[in-house]
């Protein structure tokens, strides 16, 4: 999944909703080709206005990590005061559910790498582990809700560290854990969570609101041009970034 940002070029004949030069971001969806400076979009797709108080880049990367954060954290349901885990806290989904969970008055524990803590109590985390020194599944603490961005823990610990009704989210999971997890839904309280996220324009609108609020920011790692595109991925592959990267087009 890809998020985009930028002036509207063109418009065609029928479109009612845009007009050129407009500022707007966007979802593209799964497209599997090329890295491109131009898109072109339905105006029914997932696009909207960028939020006022951020620059193109800024809100490049809200999409993509957005869009999935509000439908997994919508349906684990949060409520005030509930414990919310996130394992992989400081990738492009995660930094926005712990944003997510905080603004649903909930505690949240930021699972990731030593280097990447302080960045996570700067969003927000109130808690942050070191999944290198600390392993969250065999602490015996207990949690409403796990999202495993990650998806590197132990399936059944994780599950025990799930509240009686927890919720247990897993963004990216293999067939095996997906008929572990319908399995475990079905034999007792515990539900997991999974699927693609909806591209939908509400989203966006509603993602921007909360920007527009301050209670959403973004975190950028590097920028960088198209002609670095193999440098960028060699950075991100080893899964050392913090937040998001951004790619910028010709000034």
């Amino acid at each position: 999944r890809v998020g985009a940002m930028g002036g509207i070029e063109a418009v065609g004949k029928d479109v009612i909703l845009f007009k050129k030069g407009a500022q707007v971001f966007a979802a593209t969806g799964p497209d599997f080709s090329s890295y491109a400076e131009y898109r072109s979009m339905p105006e029914k797709r997932a696009v909207a206005l960028k939020p006022a108080n951020m620059i193109y880049e800024e809100a490049a990367t809200v999409p993509t990590g957005g869009l999935s954060a509000l439908h997994f954290l919508r349906k684990g349901d949060i409520l005030g005061g509930e414990k919310v885990l996130i394992n992989g806290a400081a990738g492009s989904i995660g930094t926005v559910e712990v944003q997510f969970a905080k603004h649903d008055g909930a505690d949240a524990t930021g699972v990731d790498s030593m280097k990447k803590l302080d960045m996570l109590n700067a969003i927000g985390a109130n808690h942050v582990i070191d999944y290198t020194q600390e392993d969250f599944t065999i602490s015996g603490e207990t949690y409403n809700i796990i999202s495993d961005v990650a998806g590197k823990s132990s399936f059944s610990r994780s599950v025990r560290s799930l509240n009686r009704s927890g919720h247990y989210i897993l963004a990216n999971p293999s067939l095996s854990l997906l008929v572990r997890g319908l399995w475990t839904s079905i034999t007792n309280s515990k539900k997991m969570i999974t699927g693609l996220a909806p591209e939908k324009t509400e989203g966006l609108l509603f993602l921007k609101e909360l920007i527009e609020a301050n209670t959403i920011k973004t975190v950028i790692d590097r920028r960088y041009s198209l002609e670095q595109i193999a440098g960028a991925h060699r950075y991100v592959e080893p899964g050392q970034k913090a937040g998001d990267i951004v790619f910028r087009g010709a000034p």
